[in-house]
C-alpha cells in the first residue's frame, strides 16, 4: 500500500503529538480540517489511526487491516466522518455557504431533536439561486429532498452494503443514522480510496 506524502505527515504528526486532535493535525500541516477529512477517515479505516471523541488521533496498535474481504464486513461506524448539516429553518444562502464551506457535495437538514428531515445538494442549492428572491430569507426546507424519499445507512450495515447502495443509487454520499438520528455520513470517495489502497498490496 503506499500513501500520499500528507498522508505519511499526518501519521508523523500524531505519532509526535498523541493524543492529537483533527484541527491541530491541520495546522500542524497549514490546512484546514475539511482538507484532511477524508484522510483521516481513510487512515483511520486501515487501522493505522484511531480515535476518541474529545481526546483525538492516535496511532493503531496491533494488526493492521489488509485484506479486503475483512474490510467489505466492517460496519458503516468504522469509516462514517462528521455529517455537515443544518436545521430545517436555516436558509439558503446560510446553507450555500456551508456546503462550500466544508467542501461537500449535500448537506443534511435536521430539525430540532436532530432527528433527519430532509438532504439538500449543490444542485438544488444552484437552481434557489436562480431567480427566487431573497436567499437570506428563504428556508431550506423548502429546497430540500424529504424523508422518506432519503437513501440512508445504519451505522451497522456492512461496508459492502453501502457500497452497494452508493453504485446502484448512482449517488456521492449517505447519511448514517441512528435512532432516527443523523451520526454520520459516509461517501463514494473515501470507500473507493479504502479498496484501492488495500487492493495495490496484492
Amino acid at each position: 500500500m503506499q500513501l500520499t506524502d500528507r498522508q505519511n505527515n499526518i501519521i508523523a504528526i500524531v505519532k509526535n503529538n498523541e493524543p492529537i486532535s483533527s484541527q491541530n493535525i491541520a495546522k500542524e500541516l497549514g490546512l484546514s480540517r475539511t482538507a484532511i477529512r477524508s484522510d483521516l477517515s481513510l487512515l483511520t479505516m486501515l487501522e493505522l489511526l484511531d480515535a476518541k471523541p474529545k481526546v483525538g488521533y492516535y496511532l493503531k496498535k496491533g494488526k493492521k487491516l489488509t485484506n479486503i474481504d475483512d474490510l467489505l464486513e466492517k460496519p458503516v461506524s468504522e469509516f462514517m466522518s462528521s455529517p455537515v448539516s443544518v436545521e430545517e429553518n436555516q436558509s439558503i444562502y446560510d446553507t450555500t455557504i456551508k456546503l462550500f464551506m466544508e467542501d461537500v457535495g449535500t448537506v443534511f437538514v435536521t430539525d430540532t431533536e436532530e432527528e433527519l428531515t430532509g438532504i439538500i445538494s449543490r444542485k438544488d442549492l444552484l437552481k434557489m439561486s436562480i431567480g427566487h428572491g431573497n436567499l437570506k430569507k428563504t428556508p431550506v426546507s423548502l429546497a430540500m429532498t424529504r424523508m422518506p424519499n432519503i437513501i440512508s445507512v445504519k451505522k451497522n450495515e456492512k461496508f459492502i452494503d453501502v457500497l452497494e447502495k452508493i453504485v446502484d443509487n448512482e449517488i456521492d454520499s449517505l447519511p448514517v443514522i441512528d435512532n432516527k438520528k443523523i451520526v454520520g455520513r459516509v461517501s463514494k470517495t473515501i470507500l473507493l480510496q479504502t479498496i484501492m489502497n488495500i487492493a495495490k498490496k496484492f
